[in-house]
Formats: C-alpha cells, structure tokens, sequence
C-alpha cells in the first residue's frame, strides 16, 4: 500500500477513471453564481455549466478551496497513516496555495509537503499522475515530491481563446492585457508560463490559431521526446479531438494521449471555445 497520498484540486480536470487508478484525492474549487454557491466538478459538470453560461444574465466568480476543507482532507489522510503531498495551481492564478499553507498549521510538521504546479488543467495533471505513480511504487513523500517538481520543468500548456473577455474580467490574463481590443476577428494564443497567462501571438482565424498551436507545441517538445499529450477545452470537444490529432501526427513520438475538457472554474476565465494542449517531455 501506498505510503503517500497524493491531492490536487479540481482545476487538473484529470479523467475520472486516472483519479480512481491512481487514488488521488481531488479538492473541488468553488463556483459562485448569483446565491448558488456550487462545488466544481461535484455539483456542477462542464455540459451543464457551458449551456448555463449561455443564457444566463449573471456571470459566474469562482473561489479556492478553502482552509477548512484542506485541514478535514489533510487530517483524515494522515490520520490513516499516509503522508500527504499536495500538487496545486499556481499561487499566481489561484488562492489555493495560501489555503492550503493556512491548513498546515493544523498538522503535525513533516507529514504535509504542497507543491505549486506552476500551471492548471492537465499541465498540472501530468505532475500529478507522475507523483501518484512514484506514491505506487512505494516512493518516500520527499521523493514524490521531487518527481512532481521534475515533472514540472518538462510540462506546458498552449491554448486559443475565442475572446479576452473571460480572462479579462476575472484578472487572469497576466501580459496578455496588450491584446485587449483586438479585432474581434483575431484569435490571440496564449501560454501558461512563470505560473502566470501570458501571450504568444494573434492569429487571424480559429483554424489558423488551432494550427499555431499545434507548431508552437512542436516547437517546445523538439528533441525533448517521447512527449505526453492532453487536451484542454471549453464546450469545443470537436476541435479539441481534431487538435490532439493534428498534433499527434505532427509530433509522431506521442507516448500517451488524454482528452480532457476544463473544469467549470477554469472556464469561468477561459471562456467557452478555447482550446489548448498540454504536454510532458521526457527531457
């Protein structure tokens, strides 16, 4: 039995069936809507959030995880017998961190070690599974650690917004901001990177941005193979499973492929229509 249990929070978006596999304990972020207080992933999935999104006239916010439900999932995982290691999304994008740090107070020193990814959805996900796996296979806690912080510097995530609107207004776009009246025409990419959203270019189409990305993601994986592939989408799965395509035959040494979508939180700010791919080089 494993030693380490490894948690995260719900903005991975990590497949159900990995989460079980790997027994990761997943921390829902919050959704606000109007009085509706909602748990992502728990009490509301992406289908109905992006159809909700749609004809609402009140815009959703979101909220981290908070210290309280930290301090339950750490104390319950240590009190049966496992160190806990926490990989979570970057402290640039997210409050999560500093909940979690705030819940370290309540545990004995040692048994806890938080991670910040640096990232969010499967770029995240990626240091994650790597973790959960070294945890399997028996690893000490300071040794997964040192796996997912590994893992880290070999992961990315490239996307395409259909608009800054998203991003915009819940002040998560970073350098990005210089793209702000663009043509409504122009499809701007941009990078997680530093933990931070940051620009790489305007692209004029939907097509063309999709296919930008696809360069751009064989541009940072050039030599650095074999790479490890998921997608990231907001209500676009088409486009999302014509984009890993296209990438995995543009890479051609793809080790593993995963279709994943956004969590409701992230495409509280991504906005409906974006469509990324994350990626971990062996190297």
């Amino acid at each position: 039995m494993s030693k380490v249990a490894i948690v995260t929070d719900s903005t991975a978006y990590i497949p159900a069936d990995l989460v079980e596999q790997y027994a990761i304990t997943v921390m829902p972020q919050v959704l606000i809507w109007g009085e509706e207080t909602m748990l992502d992933g728990v009490d509301i999935q992406p289908d109905e959030f992006y159809a909700r999104l749609q004809s609402s006239s009140v815009m959703p916010t979101t909220s981290q995880v908070s210290v309280q439900a930290f301090r339950e999932t750490f104390e319950k995982l240590t009190a049966e017998g496992k160190d806990v290691l926490a990989i979570l999304i970057s402290e640039k994008l997210s409050g999560t961190i500093a909940s979690a740090n705030q819940a370290l107070r309540f545990l004995p020193e040692g048994r806890v070690e938080i991670v910040d990814s640096r990232s969010t959805a499967m770029a995240m996900g990626f240091q994650v599974l790597e973790a959960a796996k070294a945890a399997q296979a028996g690893k000490s806690l300071q040794e997964c650690k040192a796996v997912a912080e590994a893992a880290r510097e070999r992961t990315g995530v490239i996307f395409a917004v259909d608009t800054l609107e998203f991003l915009h207004r819940g002040g998560r776009i970073g350098g990005a901001s210089r793209f702000l009246g663009t043509a409504l025409q122009m499809k701007p990419i941009l990078e997680v990177t530093g933990g931070r959203v940051e620009p790489i270019e305007r692209v004029r189409t939907k097509k063309k941005a999709h296919a930008r990305v696809v360069e751009l993601i064989a541009e940072r994986t050039a030599g650095r193979g074999p790479v490890k592939l998921a997608t990231l989408h907001a209500a676009a799965e088409e486009d999302a499973r014509a984009l890993l395509q296209a990438a995995t035959e543009r890479l051609g040494d793809v080790e593993e492929s995963i279709f994943s979508e956004v969590s409701p939180v992230v495409g509280t700010h991504a906005g409906p229509g974006t469509v990324g791919l994350a990626y971990m080089t062996a190297k």
